[in-house]
């Protein structure tokens, strides 16, 4: 059972006034947020479609910005409507934008420049340019050449809003090596900066002869995750190779000299040399063989999510002590549906330790716990459960009567996801307003129809129902986002043609709403993507 007192906003915001919460800014913050989150979840506050979109190109939306044109062009939805912050030039295809990660001001860190302090996208381009490009203006701030002997196409955050790793597509080899069975000793490229201010950590080259056959290989919390066909995966301590293995230090925008040529650290056509190579296997800090090498750490103490590496076995989790490999009490978790579409899950992002199980009809949220009277080892419990709303099937095992007069009773099973039942796409977290948000959808009739649900992310308790007004098509690609009081919905469909729906959150729209939509609408239509 949730607390059965609910916050009086009124309240708040005249202790808020009177400087209660004057002495602690994160105080009038998250005194904020819950006034915030008491608007969102009331009765009459409503959700309104106030503009769509349609594209050519991949639409992607990060912190309250709609980006379009492969980040070219970028639009506010902060605003009752649509707003254009920028349009950058346009560019040949072999300067798109292909990644970008938004980069704003960490706190406490004094930086050299005043603009350094506001929110920019780095950007990672089709010719081997990484860019700070201001996310207000468009401006190009920083550019930095990686190198030419390989093609960067990925970039992701090692230590959030801190470290980056740009990593390259990996090396196939050409078709006549491949013939001739010649082996190509490098398959994939990571280059590791710091950001704001930019600095080289290095680039790393991962190659055949150290590794074997690597499928991927990715940084994540200073650790090289390396990933093959087998299932096998493998950890090592990225600052530990760094330390071994770097042949020299690299400084961007310095002079060096590497194997016979003379350039600058960072400008074309010089760029980056790679300055990390291991000659000697490392010391490896954890192994695991996992299904489609699926792994995940996380929770209090240290666990981790495997499905065990056998086709069989698809649908079954394991969660196991990261310290001994024990398997946690109640650790194998299976979730007994037959669908079409597996389900997932992941550790619970509002660093509780928990961990979310979704299926097409539930959502589970588990906890880990200490077993009682014996410390070392951990249990998994339910904390609660998110069910879907369907009703029992009418038409299920009723009696046949044939022609001779004789009844014949008919038994069979509904998929769990069946489309004309009520099914779970999507469950994120709003960790701002600590909701967890979950999208629904139902097949009526030709057209499935979608709700997005807000439920209390302590008690699981359902707080608001905000129906989509566009269809949903489950053969589509569809991504959600719930940010404060906005409700953004990016629809891929066939064709490469992409459409976004943004809904605003409105406590009384009165009258004039269905007027102020057509006109947004209208306004919206002035954008050409």
């Amino acid at each position: 059972m949730g607390p059965s007192q609910k916050p009086n906003v009124c309240r708040r915001l005249s202790r808020r006034a009177l400087g209660f919460f004057s002495r602690d800014a994160g105080v009038v913050q998250r005194t904020n947020l819950g006034i915030l989150r008491a608007l969102v979840c009331q009765e009459s506050t409503k959700f309104k479609n106030v503009w769509t979109t349609h594209s050519k190109s991949p639409i992607a939306y990060e912190r309250g910005r709609i980006y379009f044109d492969n980040y070219r062009c970028c639009v506010s939805s902060v605003a009752s409507e649509p707003r254009k912050l920028y349009e950058m030039p346009k560019c040949s295809k072999s300067e798109k934008i292909e990644d970008a990660l938004l980069w704003e001001c960490p706190v406490g860190e004094m930086l050299p420049n005043t603009s350094d302090y506001k929110s920019s996208l780095i950007a990672l381009t089709a010719h081997n340019w990484l860019l700070r490009i201001s996310a207000t203006t468009g401006k190009v701030l920083e550019k930095i050449y990686l190198a030419s002997y390989c093609k960067f196409r990925y970039l992701s955050w090692d230590t959030p809003q801190e470290v980056i790793a740009v990593k390259s597509a990996q090396s196939k080899g050409s078709a006549l090596a491949q013939q001739a069975g010649i082996q190509q000793p490098v398959l994939l490229y990571l280059a590791v900066f710091h950001v704001l201010p930019f600095s080289l950590i290095g680039i790393l080259e991962i190659n055949k002869k150290i590794f074997g056959s690597v499928t991927d290989a990715t940084l994540s919390h200073g650790i090289l995750i390396v990933m093959y066909s087998s299932g096998l995966v493998r950890l090592y301590s990225f600052q530990a190779i760094t330390e071994q293995f770097m042949q020299q230090k690299l400084d961007l925008g310095c002079a060096c000299r590497w194997g016979g040529t003379t350039g600058t650290v960072g400008e074309a056509p010089f760029g980056i040399p790679c300055n990390i190579k291991i000659t000697d296997t490392p010391p490896l800090l954890f192994e695991v063989s996992s299904l489609e090498n699926a792994f995940q750490i996380g929770g209090h103490p240290w666990h981790y999510i495997i499905t065990p590496n056998k086709k069989k076995q698809k649908g079954v989790f394991h969660i196991c002590a990261l310290k001994d490999n024990s398997l946690a009490k109640n650790g194998v978790q299976e979730m007994e549906c037959c669908s079409l579409e597996s389900d997932w899950i992941y550790f619970h992002p509002d660093a509780s330790g928990r961990i979310i199980h979704v299926g097409p009809n539930q959502v589970k949220v588990l906890k880990l716990s200490e077993v009682e009277n014996n410390s070392a080892q951990h249990q998994i419990s339910e904390d609660f459960v998110i069910l879907a709303n369907r009703e029992k099937n009418k038409n299920e095992n009723l009696p046949t009567v044939t022609a001779s007069g004789r009844v014949v009773k008919k038994s069979f099973n509904l998929l769990d996801d069946d489309p004309e039942q009520e099914t779970f796409k999507i469950v994120d977290y709003e960790d701002e307003l600590d909701l967890l948000s979950v999208v629904a959808v139902t097949q009526i009739d030709a057209e499935g129809k979608a709700h997005l649900d807000f439920h209390c992310n302590e008690y699981g308790t359902l707080l608001k129902s905000i129906p989509l007004v566009e269809s949903w098509d489950v053969t589509y690609s569809h991504e959600v986002y719930f940010d404060r009081d906005l409700v953004l919905h990016i629809e891929q469909k066939p064709s490469r043609v992409f459409s976004c729906y943004v809904y605003q959150m409105v406590c009384d729209p009165g009258e004039e709403e269905e007027t102020t939509n057509r006109s947004c609408k209208k306004d919206c239509n002035n954008f050409k993507f």
